[in-house]
């Protein structure tokens, strides 16, 4: 995924989850928003390092510390698993430069999916 790509979509989705989930302006403010940014250009840079190994485990690695690092600071699983949610969507409606690498992203994004809904249950 080049630059502008992703760029846009972690754009795109910031702005779907805070209209979505308004409290979060009010529970994390600006400083949320840009972690949210922020957030999500580290799941496109695992996700784009797990294709280049060919390893959904590094991206389920990421994912099991992700859901530990946001939960000891308050952010549900609920949330990691909305956002991964609509990251496939986006990707899924989203003509990329390399299509074999958006295709292997929603595969490790929706194993990922499974371990946050197994998690979340608990």
């Amino acid at each position: 995924m080049n630059h502008t790509e992703q760029a846009h979509l972690v754009r795109t989705v910031t702005e779907e989850i805070y209209e979505a989930y308004p409290y979060l302006w009010e529970k994390f403010g600006q400083n949320g928003r840009d972690r949210t940014e922020e957030d999500n250009h580290h799941h496109l840079d695992h996700l784009a390092a797990a294709y280049e190994m060919r390893s959904v485990d590094f991206f389920m690695d990421y994912t099991d510390w992700l859901n530990n690092v946001l939960t000891s600071r308050n952010v549900p699983t609920g949330l990691i698993i909305d956002n991964f949610q609509r990251l496939v969507r986006l990707l899924d409606g989203q003509s990329l430069v390399d299509e074999d690498e958006k295709r292997m992203f929603i595969v490790y994004l929706e194993q990922a999916l499974k371990r946050l809904h197994t998690l979340n249950e608990r």
